[in-house]
């Protein structure tokens, strides 16, 4: 089976072509960092317009380079969600339209089933059950998955995601957008010892995140500290410390509540040099293992998608014709790949 992949869930224009005997056999990949650098985030409605400029030639390019024409593939796989609803909707009706020009099914792709799944690129994949962090965007949760589509959300959060807390404490600190990797780039520079930020909600039972007060701690320190290009990159530091040590204790929480010994971190956040160290570090101590995708796809990519779509094709799950974006999507209201019906037949 082979599957055309397109993601339009936020500011990255991604298609991809996968085949399920031969693997990769295409990935292009557009950022609109450039676009919107200048409002320091993401304008949803600049976002959309750059989707429609980008998405067709791109699809072209996916093709070519894989060496593809349209009647061999077997579908279409398209993030439906969750993600900004206008750069949804352009993904969502190109390759809706595609779809009925070339005869083919479509499926509807949950955006974060797809970092979730992005691990199984790889050469070594994560057998089932494990557990998963997932840290893109505006998302922040602990997963347990016993299979595909079979996800039990131990955790979320509750206010700022980690990485909302990167992007907005980065901005605080002067740093351009996207804030995450510069923070991080900055606190390559700082030292330990200096400042200790809190570790939220790990005082107290359960899996939940909340970022947003550590983010309120950043600003108070940054607001009574010196501007000296070292103090700034302290606080970096102690703010990336903090956050890393959380997600790992919460993640030693959710492998002891679940007696699981393997975890799976994707998202963007996953790239993140500190906290993959940290996580290897406590995987290696409880004798469990730890996957990641490479860092290509730990951002936003239509790989993820044309994988996530082909297990689910596969199942015989298809999307109608109709145009349609799922802006909220619960992760644990997917229905396992053994069980998924068509939208059509329900």
């Amino acid at each position: 089976m082979r599957i055309l992949g397109i993601e339009t869930s936020c500011d990255e224009t991604g298609v991809a072509v996968y085949d399920d005997k031969h693997g990769l056999l295409s990935h292009e990949l557009y950022s609109q960092v450039k676009l919107h650098a200048d409002y320091g985030g993401v304008v949803p409605e600049l976002a959309s317009r750059d989707h429609v400029r980008k998405l067709l030639p791109l699809i072209t390019k996916a093709l070519t380079d894989a060496d593809t024409h349209h009647s061999e593939l077997d579908g279409i796989a398209y993030t439906q969600g969750p993600g900004l609803v206008g750069a949804l909707l352009v993904g969502s009706s190109v390759a809706r339209s595609l779809a009925y020009a070339w005869g083919l099914p479509t499926v509807g792709v949950h955006h974060m089933e797809g970092h979730l799944l992005a691990p199984m690129l790889e050469d070594n994949v994560p057998a089932f059950p494990f557990v998963a962090l997932l840290v893109s965007g505006g998302h922040s949760m602990l997963v347990k998955v016993a299979g595909i589509g079979e996800y039990e959300v131990l955790g979320e959060s509750i206010d700022d995601a980690a990485g909302e807390a990167f992007d907005k404490t980065a901005k605080l600190l002067g740093l351009d957008y996207p804030g995450g990797p510069l923070l991080a780039k900055l606190a390559d520079q700082g030292e330990g010892g200096h400042y200790q930020f809190p570790r939220p909600m790990t005082d107290r039972p359960g899996l939940d995140f909340s970022f947003s007060g550590l983010k309120t701690f950043a600003a108070n320190t940054i607001r009574d500290a010196d501007d000296s290009e070292q103090t700034r990159a302290n606080i970096a530091y102690a703010f990336q410390e903090a956050v890393v040590d959380t997600l790992r204790i919460k993640c030693r929480r959710a492998l002891k509540q679940t007696g699981l010994k393997r975890l799976v971190i994707a998202g963007g956040v996953s790239a993140n040099r500190a906290l993959r160290q940290q996580m290897q570090a406590m995987m290696d101590d409880l004798r469990g293992e730890v996957f990641y995708p490479k860092l290509e796809f730990c951002t936003d990519n239509g790989a993820m998608i044309a994988y996530a779509g082909m297990q689910r094709l596969k199942a015989g799950q298809t999307s109608d014709l109709s145009a349609k974006a799922t802006p909220r999507w619960p992760l644990d209201s997917l229905a396992p790949v053994a069980t998924a019906q068509s939208e059509t037949a329900l």
